[in-house]
């Protein structure tokens, strides 16, 4: 295969990502896309902390937040009949993020400069999207993967590939080729979005508007002033088909408490919940809205794509590189459909109270949501908890092959949890994109040796406040995944004996494949 480069159809967000992640690891690929060039409207925005933390990995995360709008609190309000509105509750990010993440907030990022921006990052690595050359299928066996790639002209190319990755939406050709299902359904409710500058003062927080009928968010898209709104459609419009911004505007601006003073985009939808049957088959993945579309709860959508991406491509370049089997390929479908099915569960769940029709819908969204919210966040613990949902730093694969043992709170599977706040960041070292081995305080006896002979790079921290507020024990070793988990953790004397047995049996090598 080492001739052969991988095959990206599809050129969103987590195309881009695993194009990305493929780059800076030396793997040769070509990125197609059938649109003919990046997309020009907002829609995506929200980037969580777990996201921001791959960026850093990459190299570009504070490039990225000086583009955005870091949306650092959420308000909840709830409004009665006449469009007279209480506060709720107001969470700050800070709070409760500042010692679980570099980045505690939510960064809004319109989705056009943000596929701008990683298409630029691509360019550094002499790298171009093939625009309107669109998969028409494939056939793949032992040897390779053999593409048909239809270009705006008609021209049929054939295009012969180590792998191909399908990262090209919830439509996707890589999956119908497959014959895969994608079970699961469409929401009855009918959404809308709008991108409007409001009267007053820009804000920078999102708000969550609680009514008796609908449901409104606003939060900013573009440090020119613009504000998203998204929410859901008045029932006694729901079946109206042509549908503009003004038939609904008696029903949001009091919602909001604010006048729209101009409307930049407008739009209706419903929204899906699927999973595809599987993300894997033989050289063939599924990443993104290819793999798993849910409902908008918590902004999670191309965040998990994105997440897929990075799973997705250091595994590739392991395996491509003959630095592992092809057996690491399986954990991404493992891994990673566990979480879709996990994620959309959870966030059906949550969606399909909040927009209930009817006397029980009102209820929730005007007594029970408001009362829970106002609650629940009083409590530190449920903050926290909130900002490790929402943020995605909660993600972790206990169940994978690649995980195993424990450290104090920190187990195999987890996230490496970040020591910066108040201690040594050990973040910094993630940069390399590859494994390592991470010592909190005392380095047990004999892991220096094993680590020079497996040339695995060993990062070693004192141990302090910041490190024990992570759940980590003195004396904890981490063998660190190239995506930032913990494969193995450790104690003392256990540390050696169990990375040495756990690269012989996954069969990994860490030194580069001799050409």
């Amino acid at each position: 295969m080492a001739d052969k480069p991988v095959l990206i159809a599809g050129a969103g967000p987590t195309g881009l990502v695993l194009a990305l992640a493929l780059a800076r690891r030396n793997v040769p690929f070509r990125l197609i896309s059938a649109a003919s060039g990046p997309g020009e409207s907002s829609r995506a925005m929200a980037v969580h902390a777990r996201t921001l933390e791959f960026y850093r990995q990459f190299g570009f995360a504070e490039a990225v937040v000086a583009q955005g709008i870091p949306i650092r609190a959420i308000h909840v309000r709830e409004v009665g009949d006449h469009g007279l509105g209480r506060e709720v509750t107001a969470v700050g990010f800070q709070d409760i993020g500042g010692p679980i993440s570099p980045y505690p907030f939510v960064l809004s990022y319109a989705q056009d400069d943000h596929e701008q921006f990683l298409i630029q990052q691509l360019l550094q690595y002499g790298v171009q999207v093939e625009w309107q050359a669109a998969l028409a299928g494939f056939e793949q066996d032992q040897d390779g993967v053999r593409a048909q790639v239809r270009h705006a002209d008609g021209r049929i190319d054939a295009i012969a590939a180590s792998y191909i990755c399908g990262c090209d939406g919830a439509h996707s050709q890589v999956r119908h080729s497959l014959g895969l299902t994608f079970a699961g359904g469409t929401y009855d409710q009918r959404f809308h979005v709008a991108d409007v500058r409001l009267d007053g003062p820009f804000e920078t927080d999102l708000r969550v508007n609680l009514g008796a009928e609908i449901l409104e968010l606003v939060l900013p898209v573009r440090s020119t002033g613009m504000n998203r709104l998204i929410g859901l459609v008045p029932p006694v419009l729901s079946e109206r088909e042509e549908l503009t911004f003004e038939d609904i505007r008696g029903h949001v601006e009091p919602l909001i408490g604010r006048r729209v003073a101009a409307v930049n985009w407008f739009s209706t939808y419903r929204v899906h919940h699927r999973v595809a049957e599987r993300f894997r088959v033989g050289r063939a993945f599924l990443a993104g809205d290819a793999g798993h579309v849910h409902s908008p709860a918590g902004g999670q959508g191309m965040n998990t794509g994105i997440g897929d991406a990075v799973n997705l491509g250091w595994k590739l370049a392991q395996v491509w590189h003959g630095r592992a089997p092809d057996s690491l390929l399986d954990t991404y479908d493992s891994e990673r459909i566990a979480f879709a099915r996990q994620l959309v569960a959870t966030t059906d769940r949550a969606f399909r109270l909040i927009v209930a029709k009817g006397l029980g819908g009102e209820l929730i969204r005007r007594i029970v949501a408001p009362a829970v919210v106002g609650t629940a966040t009083r409590f530190d613990v449920v903050r926290r908890a909130m900002f490790r949902t929402v943020s995605q730093v909660q993600i972790r694969y206990p169940d994978s092959v690649l995980s195993r043992g424990h450290a104090g709170q920190v187990r195999g599977g987890d996230r490496l949890p970040w020591t910066g706040h108040g201690g040594a960041d050990n973040f910094a070292s993630l940069q390399s994109l590859d494994w390592q081995v991470h010592v909190y305080g005392p380095v047990p006896e004999g892991l220096q040796a094993f680590c020079l002979e497996a040339g695995l790079p060993l990062q070693g921290f004192g141990w302090d406040s910041a490190a024990a507020a992570a759940g980590l024990v003195s004396g904890a070793a981490c063998l660190v995944r190239p995506d930032g988990y913990v494969a193995v953790a450790a104690t003392g004397a256990e540390a050696v004996p169990a990375f040495a047995s756990f690269v012989q049996e996954r069969g990994l090598r860490f030194t580069a494949r001799v050409a």
